[in-house]
């Protein structure tokens, strides 16, 4: 592997797909919500309609698309570089879909839920094709774990600056008020994205190169044909049997849940509960920016603590102090807005950064796999998609339980209120029902992912010589 002025060629032409995916998922799962529900007007039966097709996709297609990367005979789906080549650009067009309505809506238009449908499956099938090639490549190309530190930090950076998207387009677009500005930019970003991710199935290389060569021995291995459904059966259960991934699986569903209550809802809840002569546009744009760009940051300068104390520990110490700092805010109250905005900030950044580690564990859950049956190659794609399997759902349940809850409330009537609705009793009750779900979601789920999280034993992968 060449390294040259000091740069690791793998490890860079791996981070140019997550250099890519951080700058459209950053902006999807930021803005998608708010667009849909203030711009579009969809109705909340159209949305919950359009979450649970989601959320079966969600699920399904991951485990579907692990499956056929790992035993397929096409070199597009075999080849973990071509699976990313190909698929990078149709992932470009599906990240354009939400933000061009097919027509003029009207309030509770049944096109817009299609459309939220559409937007929704499209979007995270192709993400899923793409990224689940990544995240085997993670595996498969480094087998130490500090090779694994060095795919982070270099991800980490790609991330930090895809995700700096979030910022320059609140900017640019005054957080979406400005819509043709706003789409100019998604236009560019899906074009920047494609050529970026599309650098990584070119240049990126794995010790499994050689991989579609063996894929018959393996499938004799695995089970009797490539796509069989006693195969498949096989091997999930074998996976799923596993204690460590069973633990891992828990808390990751905890996790993609609180990750997907902050992005979705975290603009609409500071631009309720924090005044806008507290806090200006140019300001909370900064805000926003800082929830996707500082995680990265904050995984850089923790690199250090990783190789000493292991991703176990540092997991496990960022979800005391999001449970701490929950109950903190809770006493304290709403009346304090900049301690708030702080509060609101560093906490999606501290869940944002640990759920950036969480490749560190699958990895070693795919080494265990691979010794414990004794496998020629790993299923790499199988243990990531099996693991999306049941953490995936936790992107649609979210906005569907906040949303409902909201509007108990009257969210749902927020903006069609003339006057100054933040003074009437019903919106101070929709604040204080805001204001509690942004303290006690966080808690309770830091206090269940702490129980889940405890029994995890590959805590010493850190310590392992190198092989």
């Amino acid at each position: 592997m060449k390294i040259l002025w000091g740069i690791h060629a793998n490890a860079l032409a791996y981070s140019m797909t997550t250099l890519g995916a951080g700058m459209m998922n950053s902006i999807f799962n930021f803005y998608y919500v708010k667009l849909f529900l203030n711009r579009y007007k969809i109705s909340e039966t159209g949305f919950h309609v359009a979450q649970v097709v989601f959320m079966v996709w969600n699920a399904v297609n991951d485990p579907l698309f692990g499956y056929i990367q790992d035993n397929s005979r096409l070199k597009c789906c075999a080849r973990r570089q071509f699976s990313i080549l190909y698929g990078a650009p149709l992932y470009g067009l599906a990240f354009l879909l939400p933000w061009f309505p097919w027509r003029l809506y009207g309030e509770g238009d049944w096109l817009c839920s299609l459309h939220l449908i559409v937007a929704l499956c499209a979007f995270d099938g192709l993400l899923t094709f793409v990224l689940l090639a990544q995240c085997a490549l993670f595996a498969e190309s480094c087998p130490r774990h500090d090779s694994r530190l060095r795919l982070i930090k270099y991800s980490q950076v790609a991330t930090l600056l895809g995700s700096t998207s979030v910022l320059f387009c609140g900017l640019i677009s005054d957080n979406m008020e400005n819509f043709g500005y706003f789409q100019v930019f998604v236009v560019l970003i899906a074009a920047l994205a494609t050529a970026c991710m599309c650098c990584t199935g070119k240049y990126s290389t794995s010790q499994y190169e050689q991989r579609e060569g063996h894929m018959e021995d393996a499938n004799l291995e695995n089970g009797n044909g490539a796509f069989s459904l006693a195969s498949v059966v096989s091997l999930t259960k074998q996976i799923m049997t596993e204690k460590n991934f069973l633990c891992f699986v828990t808390m990751n569903f905890f996790q993609v849940f609180h990750l997907a209550f902050y992005n979705n809802f975290m603009m609409i809840f500071a631009d309720n509960l924090i005044p806008k002569d507290v806090l200006s546009s140019s300001v909370r744009s900064i805000m926003y920016g800082a929830g996707f760009i500082c995680p990265q940051c904050l995984v850089l300068l923790s690199h250090a603590w990783l190789k000493k104390f292991g991703y176990y520990r540092i997991i496990l110490f960022s979800f005391y102090y999001e449970g701490v700092a929950a109950a903190v805010m809770c006493l304290l109250g709403q009346e304090h807005h900049y301690l708030l905005a702080f509060y609101v900030t560093t906490n999606m950044v501290i869940v944002q950064a640990s759920f950036s580690l969480f490749n560190l564990p699958l990895a070693d859950i795919v080494d265990a796999d691979l010794i414990k049956h004794k496998r020629r190659l790993p299923l790499s794609s199988m243990v990531f998609g099996t693991n999306a399997l049941f953490t995936k759902p936790a992107q649609s349940l979210a906005p569907m339980v906040v949303l409902t809850i909201l509007n108990h409330y009257g969210y749902y009537n927020l903006n069609n209120v003339p006057g100054r609705p933040d003074i009437s009793r019903s919106f101070l009750d929709l604040h204080d029902a805001m204001f509690y779900l942004v303290c006690l979601v966080p808690f309770c789920i830091a206090f269940l992912q702490i129980l889940t999280w405890t029994p995890f034993s590959i805590q010493n992968s850190h310590l392992a010589a190198p092989q």
